[in-house]
């Protein structure tokens, strides 16, 4: 039997939330932070150094969507489980992060008891979600998407549309993204397309109230 601690690393753009979660980590006796970034493509280079076993990991990220980063642990560590820590507590963004890769999903103001469980559940394989979240993906199995809705967007549209959301120019967009900006106009063009709208206009209009929406019920 190995008794050696779970190595766990931390990808999350806060500083100070990082802090919070090694501190949190430091005061129990199997798991223990063995590194810590706050972007998708540091992160992602610093685990193929520290191999952990979990990594705990924001979608919110400085240059890249947390997406992107459980894609690519699938693809180039596959045996680093992850375990989504985020503010973002809609069942899209749930759902999303499951089909993306990760054995857990946390929100930011569940109790701390429910990380570490998050993360040794992670560590033997097993997904983890709190109760409340396991029932409202199972309301949502009984129905479908409707048409016009986010659902429909691509993980980096959704991206796209939230940060437009948060009043974010193109320009920002496209540098926090690490693309051009004639990419970001052709995921907006593609988001106007799918939802319907007529013009900029009403894609920023509903993208502000979506964020809106999303953050009084946070």
């Amino acid at each position: 039997m190995n008794d050696s601690p779970t190595r766990v690393y931390i990808v999350d753009d806060h500083p100070l939330v990082r802090e919070w979660l090694a501190n949190l980590l430091r005061q129990t006796e199997d798991l223990v932070v063995c590194g810590h970034a706050a972007g998708a493509k540091e992160g992602l280079a610093g685990m193929k150094s520290a191999a952990p076993d979990v990594a705990i990991v924001d979608l919110s990220l400085q240059d890249s969507s947390g997406f992107d980063l459980l894609k690519d642990l699938g693809e180039q560590l596959p045996l680093v489980r992850a375990v989504v820590l985020s503010m973002h507590e809609e069942m899209t963004y749930v759902e999303r992060a499951f089909r993306a890769g990760a054995k857990g999903y946390v929100t930011k103001r569940e109790a701390t008891e429910q990380i570490i469980e998050a993360v040794r559940e992670a560590a033997v394989g097993r997904v983890y979600a709190s109760r409340p979240i396991l029932g409202r993906l199972a309301e949502r199995m009984v129905g479908r998407p409707l048409a016009g809705s986010v659902e429909e967007l691509s993980d980096r549209e959704l991206e796209v549309f939230g940060r437009i959301g948060r009043g974010q120019s193109t320009r920002r967009i496209a540098d926090e993204l690490s693309v051009s900006i004639k990419t970001v106009q052709a995921y907006c063009a593609r988001i106007k397309e799918k939802l319907g709208y007529a013009d900029g206009v009403e894609l920023m209009r509903d993208a502000v109230r979506w964020v809106d929406r999303r953050d009084r019920f946070r």
